[in-house]
């Protein structure tokens, strides 16, 4: 009986009726509402949200499934928001992540600004894993990454690479004997020289790659010693 009656109001329902109502329910959000959320729920999580992620986010009020109907996928939609999707970032979307955050901050980004920006940009590994090295990432992007700061950025990441070896920040002589071993690094004087050779050159260099490898996660004590 009951299904009887249901079955009459369904074939009573006017189908235009319908149609209104329906298109009323998924016009209650605009699109810039549902890219809102979007863009708010990344920055609380600190990255890109997965549909799990934005669904259990206490401050969003739009279920995914709306987001998908009104964008046709969940990624189509991040894309829109600024949102890099999380497993399917191509070369040619972390580039123009990169683009987009030199045009915001009106400069050439540092990976300090990447990761002052997650949510919206990739993680700075990710980049130096795609392309070998935040620099050559910058370059491939376009920007203009003088030879000085790219000879920098390259000293600053043998030089994280050495401390991870040696347990502590690597020392004058540790880059000495570390050179005869690999003749790819550059020279200590070469990196010596990078700071004018003036007093505390080399503890201007451990400073930054001290700051290196806080940015991995990876704690340093104050005499330079590596902490797990």
């Amino acid at each position: 009986m009951a299904r009887r009656r249901a079955y009459r109001a369904i074939s009573r329902v006017d189908p235009k009726a319908l149609a209104e109502f329906q298109a009323g329910i998924r016009k209650r959000y605009s699109h810039e509402e549902i890219l809102g959320q979007l863009k708010s729920c990344a920055e609380r999580l600190g990255r890109s949200p997965t549909m799990r992620e934005f669904s259990e986010d206490a401050g969003t009020t739009i279920h995914p499934q709306t987001v998908i109907e009104r964008f046709g996928s969940w990624n189509r939609a991040k894309r829109a928001a600024g949102l890099v999707p999380r497993r399917f970032a191509t070369k040619e979307e972390l580039l123009r992540c990169l683009l987009e955050l030199g045009e915001r901050i009106g400069r050439t980004p540092t990976a300090k600004d990447v990761d002052a920006n997650r949510g919206t940009c990739p993680s700075k590994s990710l980049y130096w894993h795609t392309f070998g090295s935040f620099t050559n990432a910058l370059r491939e992007a376009g920007f203009d990454v003088p030879v000085g700061e790219e000879r920098l950025e390259r000293a600053i990441e043998q030089g994280e690479a050495l401390a991870q070896q040696l347990g502590r920040l690597p020392r004058f002589a540790d880059w000495a004997d570390a050179r005869r071993a690999d003749s790819s690094l550059l020279s200590e004087w070469q990196v010596y020289r990078m700071f004018d050779a003036r007093r505390g050159a080399w503890s201007t260099f451990q400073f930054l790659v001290r700051d290196r490898l806080l940015e991995r996660g990876i704690q340093v004590g104050s005499d330079g010693t590596l902490q797990a």
